[in-house]
Parts: structure tokens; sequence; C-alpha cells
């Protein structure tokens, strides 16, 4: 019911997946959503399992949202309503056990529906400008002769334009996927998972501005042709490994930050059973043999 329902949705958001690469990762998102539902089966009770009626209630706000963007000719709530229309169904026929249960899984969905072009327009002009300007300031701190015009970076006789394609928003919208579900399967307190997930933006943008002033440097030192097929070809490969080694240099910061307690009792001149003392499991015994002896 639910892919005859949204089928034509599906498709449209299989197209932007396969024609997009921003959205190159949304074959991926399902999978993963489904790999952690079975991750999380052990918190699942049958027995607990109840159908709930406002299950139904969430499925006919996900069919008005839809019936809003085809009234309004907006795409864009067709493929959000998705998100509630799966939560209605999980809430009508397991409960709320179900949706606790499932709620990390369905909310992952949401990385799979491309953005509201408005919204893309907005977010890449400023993208693009911190991209540049941090980019130039960089080459110009190491000792380059790099001046930006607008969205064009000048080097010595080179001209790298940072277009909309380079404006770090593909690097941003994958990598916030990556971080929550790294936030999702790790096991720390939830205010470091909230901190990996917001990680995600200075990540993605570090990456793309070291991508922008390698090319740079490269013109320079190296060859404009070759720094061409680093910009064009390669880069777009070696942003993502760049990205996950940031992320698992924070991962690994905030392991040495933080130092778990040790939460054994504490125990003194007493001898608890089964529970060394301080002095070590040996020193009652010796005291118990001297006793005996005088």
């Amino acid at each position: 019911m639910m892919l005859w329902a949204h089928w034509s949705s599906l498709v449209l958001m299989a197209n932007s997946w396969a024609n997009d690469p921003q959205y190159s990762h949304g074959y991926l998102v399902p999978l993963f959503s489904i790999a952690l539902l079975w991750m999380r089966r052990e918190m699942l009770d049958l027995e607990q399992v109840r159908p709930n009626a406002w299950g139904l209630a969430l499925i006919a706000f996900a069919a008005m949202f839809r019936l809003a963007g085809a009234y309004f000719f907006f795409e864009w709530f067709d493929f959000l309503s998705l998100i509630p229309f799966v939560f209605g169904i999980c809430l009508l026929l397991g409960g709320m056990h179900a949706v606790r249960w499932a709620w990390p899984a369905i909310g992952f969905l949401i990385f799979m529906i491309p953005l509201p072009h408005t919204l893309e327009l907005a977010m890449r002009g400023p993208l693009r400008r911190l991209g540049t300007l941090s980019s130039t300031y960089i080459m110009q701190t190491i000792g380059l002769p790099a001046i930006s015009e607008g969205n064009v970076i000048l080097v010595n006789e080179a001209r790298i334009g940072v277009v909309e394609a380079c404006s770090g928003l593909r690097m941003l919208v994958i990598f916030f996927a990556l971080s929550t579900a790294v936030a999702l399967l790790s096991e720390r307190p939830l205010w470091e998972r909230i901190l990996i997930v917001i990680s995600a933006v200075p990540i993605a943008l570090i990456s793309n501005i070291t991508r922008i002033t390698v090319t740079g440097i490269l013109h320079v030192t190296v060859s404009s042709k070759l720094a061409d097929v680093v910009f064009h070809d390669l880069a777009g490969w070696l942003m993502i490994p760049l990205a996950l080694c940031l992320l698992w240099l924070e991962l690994w910061f905030l392991s040495q930050l933080l130092i778990a307690q040790d939460t054994r009792p504490v125990v003194a001149g007493v001898q608890i059973p089964g529970v060394p003392t301080a002095a070590g499991p040996n020193v009652a015994n010796q005291r118990s043999s001297s006793d005996s002896k005088s």
C-alpha cells in the first residue's frame, strides 16, 4: 500500500539519486535504515506490540501534506509526506512500542529526500563565497599570489572558478547523512551524538576549502593540467575520506577528553565475599593464617 501510494514520489526521488551527484547517496539511505532496524531488533518485544488507532491520524496528516504539495505545486511536500506516513503505519500496526524501536531508522529516511530547489539556491551562494574567500586567505597566508574576484580566484595566470557544483553543498548534504549514521551507531551520551551531527557543517566546509586550496597550490607548484584533473575529477572522491578522517579525529578527541568513571564498590578494611579488598585478595588469607598460629 505504501509503495502504491507514494510510487510517483519514489520515482522522482530515484531520478534525483541517479542524475544529481548531490543525492547519489540516496540509494544507501533505505538500506541503512533496514540495517539499523536489524541492529535494534533486541529492543523489540513482540508481546508489547499493540495496534494503535492514532496511526490513522498520522496517515491522514501525511495525505493532507501530499494534497498541499499538489495544490501549491511544491513537490517537496510530496516527498516529505513519506516520513509521517511510515510513522503512521508503524504506530497503527505496532503501537508506541514499535515506534520507539523504529524511530531512528524512519527518521533517517529524511536524508534520501532532495532539498527544495529554492533552499539549494539560497545555500549555494553563501557557500561559494565562503569557500572562495577562505581559500584565497589561506593561499595568501602561505605566500601564494592569490586574489579573489567574485567567485574566481586568480593565482598567477591561473583562474580557479568556484562554480555552483564546487560550493560544497553536495559534501554538506552527504556528510550530514554520514555523521548522523555514526551518531546513531555509536554508544555515546546524547550530547556527544548531537555534537557529532552538528560537526558535519565545519567538517564539510573544511574539506571543500582544502580542495580549492590544494588546487591553487598545484597550479603554482606543479602544472595547471594536473590541478584541473585534481579539482574536477579526483577531489570529489578524496573529500569523503578526508572528512571521515576529520570525524575520526573528533571521536578520538572526545574519547580522550572524557574518561569513564569506575563504578565498582570501594571497600576499606571490610572483606565482602567475591570483592577483593584494596590491599589485594591474599591479604585477608595471610591475616587469618597468622591469627590461627597465634
